[in-house]
């Protein structure tokens, strides 16, 4: 198998476990801001989950780009 193979499916993997790994904290956060709506820490957390959202869009962005670079790698 060629690197980028195994570079896809460990990306993609690792990105999973991490991205399942952070959910329930999310979760709490999210709890926390709705309850405390204009605290300081609760902007902190806001900030935190935005974040958050900008890396997994991200995470999701580069692994579709790998796919279809693997796709194409492997089909030609």
């Amino acid at each position: 198998m060629d690197l980028l193979l195994w570079v896809t499916i460990g990306f993609i993997s690792i990105g999973f476990v991490v991205l399942i790994s952070m959910k329930k904290g999310m979760e709490n956060k999210l709890a926390f801001i709705t309850e405390n709506g204009e605290s300081e820490e609760s902007s902190k957390d806001a900030k935190s989950m935005v974040r958050w959202i900008y890396g997994v869009t991200l995470w999701g962005v580069i692994s579709m780009a790998l796919v279809v670079w693997s796709f194409h790698h492997y089909s030609g």
